[in-house]
Parts: structure tokens; sequence; C-alpha cells
């Protein structure tokens, strides 16, 4: 079974969709803090870039637009995945002993695309029961540049007093086999403060603060029924959100326009597991197949957060901006994007 976890589609038809391998529900016939060990290691990296790519993308230049001027912008940020988060070390989650493998590590959903075996054992009714399963491997060959896509679908609107608004929305999108359903929504505001410093205000240069918070919501329903789990009612569902401050400048020419910005980003993303699930085990005297309403772990909490620097290029033709920066933090990021300016 493929989920296609995180979609979304731009105007231009920019997708992010990242396909968790088969049979990632089959590490809940692990004990729930087994279970709950395995699914924040393999699953964290993922939300880490993403919330990384979500803060990235709001500004291609320090100076607002004038009063209701507008730009609408579109593109994509391609958080990169560092080295070391695409295998998590499996002695360092401190399993208990009722879970073994003969593998040291196991991928994560951005690391290769190799699967782990693991052996569990517990009783049913008296009776030692054991069931093998394999958490699945990465989608890193899946992803552009090896990195995590988060979509720019961008409007700012210039207002009185060198401030301008920005809105970032997509609508609730259907997606997958399984009636997944997305959306986003995210707002920001920045304010340009470059007469705060005297004469450079005539100047090519400018100045401005910005402040930005973004939410994205995912679920989509969990449909299993194999040799190993049979599940009734289950869903999946990911929250998260992003939130960045930053003190940015540019130079602005005619065509060429430099920009750049230092500030803070910080993020975090909840995933909710509901439903029924029934483990099958086989009987490790009799060979029998034994079930077990499993128990399963509800809640699972990821977060990022830290410094951040960016550095960035826009050429404008007329109305048309293309832009490109990169950005140095935890998941260092590539924005490529264009705008439709006015004023």
């Amino acid at each position: 079974m493929k989920k296609y976890i995180l979609i979304f589609i731009g105007v231009f038809t920019i997708a992010f969709h990242c396909a968790a391998q088969d049979n990632f529900e089959n590490i809940l016939l692990a004990d729930k803090s087994d279970s709950q060990k395995l699914l924040q290691a393999y699953f964290a990296p993922g939300m880490e870039g993403l919330i990384n790519g979500m803060n990235n993308g709001w500004y291609h230049t320090a100076k607002v637009h004038k009063t209701l001027g507008f730009d609408f912008s579109f593109g994509a940020n391609l958080a990169t995945v560092p080295t070391e988060k695409e295998l998590f070390t499996i002695a360092a989650l401190g399993l208990s002993q009722n879970i073994s493998s003969t593998s040291s590590t196991a991928s994560t959903f951005v690391g290769p695309d190799q699967t782990t075996n693991f052996t569990v054992k517990t009783t049913i009714d008296g009776n030692n029961v054991s069931a093998d399963f394999s958490t699945p491997g990465g989608i890193t060959g899946d992803l552009p540049m090896s990195a995590i896509p988060a979509p720019i679908l961008q409007f700012s609107l210039g207002l009185p007093g060198d401030i301008e608004v920005m809105a970032r929305f997509i609508p609730t999108i259907g997606f997958g086999e399984d009636d997944g359903e997305a959306n986003m929504f995210g707002v920001g505001l920045k304010k340009e403060i470059t007469s705060w410093f005297g004469p450079i205000d005539k100047l090519p240069l400018h100045v401005s603060l910005l402040a930005a918070y973004t939410k994205m919501d995912v679920s989509y329903n969990i449909n299993v029924d194999n040799a190993n789990l049979t599940v009734t009612n289950g869903l999946t569902k990911f929250d998260l959100s992003a939130f960045t401050v930053q003190a940015i400048g540019s130079l602005n020419f005619p065509i060429i326009n430099v920009y750049g910005g230092f500030g803070y980003s910080s993020g975090s993303s909840n995933l909710k597991i509901s439903g029924q699930y029934v483990g099958k085990f086989t009987d490790d005297t009799t060979q029998q197949t034994r079930t077990k309403t499993l128990e399963i772990p509800s809640d699972f909490n990821f977060e990022s957060k830290g410094l951040r620097t960016t550095a960035g290029l826009r050429l404008s033709l007329g109305f048309l901006k293309i832009f490109g920066a990169y950005t140095l933090q935890e998941y260092n990021t590539f924005t490529l994007g264009a705008a439709i300016s006015i004023r």
C-alpha cells in the first residue's frame, strides 16, 4: 500500500508529494511505546524539513509596495536533508526487549529506499506469540534534488505607512486513493524601516522587518487488510505550523535586485493516528494465527527551530520578477519562484 502523505497542487502544478512506503502501519504491531519511538524516528526528518521549507519564500525584496500595489508569487522551497537525518540508529531509541532486529540502523522517511526487518514478541491469552514486520524505506530518490518541497502561492498588498501584508492560501484539496485532504494558510507582515536610517533612503538600499506564520493540515484514511494487520476506520492527521521573524535588506537596481535576511524560525508538527487496529501473530508453539487489538500511540510531536540567514537574487523583467535564494538553517533551503508585480 502506498500512502500519499502530503500533496499540494498550486496554480502552475507545483506539487509536493511524499509517499510513505508500503506497510508503515505494520510498525503498530510493536508494543505501544516501541511503535511510538519507531514512528517518531521515521517521520521526524520529513516533518522538520517541511517546517523549514514553509518558513521560506516570503520575500524577494525588502522594498514594500506602494499603497494598493501588489504582487502574486508562485514557486517552491526545497529543504535539503542533512546526511545524518537519512538513517536512525535503532539502539539509540531505547526499545524494549520485546522487539529485535538484525540491523543496527533503519531508513527515515527521507532516507534511502531500503526496508529494515523486525521481530516482535508478546503474549495473547497466556500464549507466546510473535510477528515479523518491516519498517518502510525512505523516499529520497523520489524528491527533487533530494530535498523536501514546500509550495509558494502568495499574494502581497501594499498599505499606507510603508507596510505590506502577505497571504498564502491553498483550499482543501482531495488527493490519492485513500480520500486524503490537504490545505494551507499563511499570513505575513513586512514593514519597511529604511527612513529610520536618515540619508540612506536616497540610496537603492531598502531595509525591512518581516514576521510570517504558516499552517498546513493533511489527513488521509488508512485502509489495510494484509497478513499482519486489519484496520477499521483508520485515519492519520498531520497539523503543521511554522513562524519566522527576520530583518531583511535589498539593493534594488533597474534589472537586478540583491536581497538577504537574518532572523529566527520555529515550527512544530503533530501527527495523530486513530481507528481500530487488529494485529495477527503466530503462536510460537502451535504455529496458529492469533489476533490482538493493538494499543496505538495517538500523538507524535515534531519541532524545528533556530537562526537562519538568506541570500538571494531577483531579475526584473517589467511586471515579471524571477527570483532565487539560498537559506542557511537546520535544513538548508533553496527557493525558486516568479512573481507578477504591480507598483
